[in-house]
């Protein structure tokens, strides 16, 4: 790869040795991470600035709306670059971290697309990262395999893999373990850059990719810095314009205000735009957090087909179709539960029902989180889809007044659903600080959206003095009552794993992070960084 003719004036690169750094972390790789930090570090810092002003006057009484400066974008008739043939149909896709058993198993799922995650389903420690960069290098060559050892076979990516999409983390995280010029480099750019330095070309030769999934973006200016990155890593790489094709997760309450004007600023580099909708609740609870009125119920009152989410929707699927790109819908994270048909057969009827909408809605294809859910999704889409997508579907009758992404659910908030988000959210992170991303809880593959969804109820609960249904009468949620809950949940683990489990299992150190951010006295914008120093200290 082309290196700039100034690269030897670039800062210092101090990293932390890992196995398999040596074939990932070359200096070529790294001189090239390095330029796109001194290139645009200080601006991604500044739109960080930009996103904590925007909340300021959030804060203080101002609500999201349609931005006025960007109407002819809104209302102008405009459609982004061509999608590539690679990416025409993707009816369904699975996601996954990025090591070895979960890609091969992704790629050979059955599902048009695996996305590698290295953003909210990996934990990520340095050689977790690592490792899955120098997977994607072997996916490039051919030489991806793991030897199974419950069944004994090596397992390989079949001769017509799904299509691979990478997931970088988000703008508002670094990667600790390497500096540039005694800074931690942004773990995004990173994620990127390492990737693309491999890996673009020789995707870029087969027309299937490089191909990249872009999440938490909040406005249209973090729109335009992935544009910029882009065109400058494709100028550097050798790559043509318009090669890296980019599907954006709409996952961010503000960035629903700005969707055309997000596609406008990628337009020559989007291929869709998906549903992230956790995480999208997580952020409404969010920016909204001083505002009374937006108070919502427990998690399982939240459906799609209503208030906030179901306007958030059907945006979505009107502003991509009239664009000329996709419009993914969200994840459907049941799985199957072996040896008990019952629960499979409610697990897929559920995936079958959430697929139902979503292709009735116009979407063009949709997540699962395990292979046994490729089939039941699939048949749903290829049911109900008469081509390899429904983008010429236009929903233009479809009115998305602002009001009408901010109407919050309404529900009930009971002592049962209290207890499921402590639960939920410790039980999460004492395995994502073990090295899981991905963890199996009550029949659900969560990630780490379920860990800020749920600490950031408790904390609106308690903020609002939300009253709880407790069988006995109502209650307000107070600090002290959810101290006591924290800690009827730290005995329940320890009755179940005794003190070296839950010692080995990090769970008080969960608890502590879910407790510390549910009752802070400003809900922090994301937990996993507080948990990352918690990773990297175990590390």
């Amino acid at each position: 790869m082309p290196l700039d003719r100034n690269a030897a004036t670039l800062p210092p690169v101090v990293l932390r040795a890992v196995a398999g750094g040596d074939h990932v972390l070359t200096p070529e790789a790294l001189a090239f991470v390095a330029q796109l930090q001194a290139r645009f570090g200080l601006r991604l810092h500044a739109l960080m600035v930009a996103r904590a002003r925007r909340q300021e006057r959030i804060d203080r009484g101002e609500l999201p709306d349609y931005l006025p400066h960007t109407r002819e974008i809104r209302h102008g008739i405009w459609r982004a670059a061509p999608i590539p043939a690679a990416l025409a149909d993707r009816r369904v896709e699975i996601i996954g971290p990025p090591d070895r058993r979960t890609m091969i198993a992704g790629l050979n799922s059955g599902a048009r697309v695996f996305l590698a995650d290295f953003e909210d389903g990996t934990a990520p420690g340095f050689a977790r990262i690592v490792a899955g960069q120098a997977n994607l290098i072997e996916h490039r060559d051919g030489t991806l395999e793991h030897d199974d050892p419950a069944t004994g076979k090596r397992l390989r990516p079949d001769p017509d893999p799904a299509l691979l999409i990478i997931r970088p983390r988000g703008l508002h995280l670094s990667e600790a373990n390497v500096l540039i010029g005694g800074q931690p480099v942004s773990a995004a750019l990173f994620d990127f850059g390492l990737s693309l330095f491999h890996c673009g070309r020789a995707l870029a030769a087969t027309g299937r990719g490089p191909f990249y999934c872009l999440p938490k973006l909040e406005s249209h200016g973090e729109a335009r810095f992935w544009n910029d990155v882009f065109l400058f890593a494709q100028e550097r790489s050798g790559l043509a314009e318009g090669t890296i094709k980019a599907t954006v997760l709409i996952e961010t309450l503000p960035a629903a205000f700005e969707m055309d004007e997000i596609v406008w600023e990628l337009r020559d580099h989007i291929a869709g735009l998906a549903c992230g909708r956790w995480d999208y609740v997580f952020s409404y609870i969010k920016t909204l957090r001083n505002h009374p009125a937006y108070v919502l119920p427990e998690c399982t009152q939240l459906a799609m087909e209503d208030a906030f989410l179901a306007a958030y929707a059907a945006r979505l699927v009107k502003v991509c179709h009239r664009r000329g790109i996709h419009a993914l819908g969200g994840m459907s994270a049941a799985i199957p539960t072996p040896g008990d048909a019952g629960a499979n057969e409610a697990a897929f009827a559920q995936v079958r029902a959430d697929k139902t909408h979503e292709v009735g809605m116009g979407f063009d294809g949709a997540w699962v989180a395990h292979p046994d859910l490729v089939p039941v999704a699939r048949a749903v889409f290829d049911a109900g889809m008469h081509g390899p997508n429904q983008i010429a579907r236009p929903r233009q009758e479809w009115r998305v007044e602002p009001a009408m992404l901010l109407k919050p659910h309404q529900g009930t908030i009971t002592q049962a659903g209290v207890r499921l988000n402590i639960e939920t959210a410790i039980e999460y992170l004492a395995n994502w600080l073990q090295g899981r991303g991905t963890v199996s809880i009550r029949g659900r593959i969560e990630d780490a959206a379920t860990a800020e969804i749920s600490r950031a109820q408790l904390w609106q609960w308690i903020r609002h003095g939300a009253e709880v249904e407790t069988g006995q009468g109502p209650r307000p949620l107070t600090a002290d009552w959810l101290g006591e809950l924290v800690q009827a949940e730290i005995v329940a683990v320890l009755e179940r794993l005794g003190p070296a489990g839950f010692h080995r299992g990090h769970y008080a150190s969960a608890a502590r992070i879910v407790q510390e951010a549910a009752t802070a006295a400003t809900l922090p914008d994301f937990i996993i960084p507080a948990a990352y120093d918690v990773l990297n200290a175990l590390d």
